[in-house]
C-alpha cells in the first residue's frame, strides 16, 4: 500500500478517515490503488458501480463522491489490515483469494463489494489474529 499516496494515519485513526471521506478520494488516488491492486481491479468495478470500460473516467475526477471515497478508502484500509494480521502482503492477498471456511466456502475478495461483507472478513481477521482459526 505504500504506492499509494494516502498519510498511513487514514488506515488507523477514525478522524483521519472521516475527513478524508468528507475531502473526497482524489481520482488519481483511486488510479494509484488500483494500479497497487491490479490483479482485484473488478472489485473497484464493483465497488464504484459501473464497468472496466469506464473506471478511466474516476481517475480524472478532482475528488470522489463521499459514498465512493468511503467505499474505496474503508476496502483499502481492510487490505492494510489483512496485511498486518498475516504480516506479509503476499501470504494476506493469498488468503483473500483462497476459499474460507469460516465465510461459508465464499473467497473474502468476492464479498468486499459491500459493507456487511467487509465486516464478515474482518470478524474472521480478529478471529485468525486471536489465533482462534485460520
Amino acid at each position: 500500500m505504500a504506492q499509494i499516496d494516502l498519510p498511513r494515519e487514514v488506515y488507523t485513526d477514525s478522524a483521519a478517515f472521516i475527513r478524508t471521506v468528507r475531502q473526497g478520494l482524489p481520482g488519481s488516488v483511486l488510479k494509484q490503488a488500483i494500479d497497487a491492486l491490479s490483479a482485484d481491479r473488478d472489485l473497484f468495478v464493483r465497488l464504484l458501480e459501473t464497468d472496466s470500460g469506464n473506471l478511466h473516467r474516476f481517475y480524472k475526477r478532482k475528488a470522489l463522491g463521499r459514498a465512493q471515497s468511503e467505499e474505496v478508502l474503508d476496502t483499502l484500509k481492510l487490505f492494510v489490515e489483512v496485511g498486518e494480521v498475516f504480516a506479509d502482503e503476499a501470504v494476506g492477498h493469498q488468503w483473500l483469494h483462497a476459499e474460507v471456511p469460516a465465510l461459508a466456502g465464499s473467497r473474502p475478495i468476492e464479498l468486499l463489494d459491500t459493507f456487511a461483507g467487509r465486516e464478515l472478513v474482518r470478524q474472521v481477521l480478529r478471529k485468525i489474529s486471536h489465533g482462534d482459526f485460520s
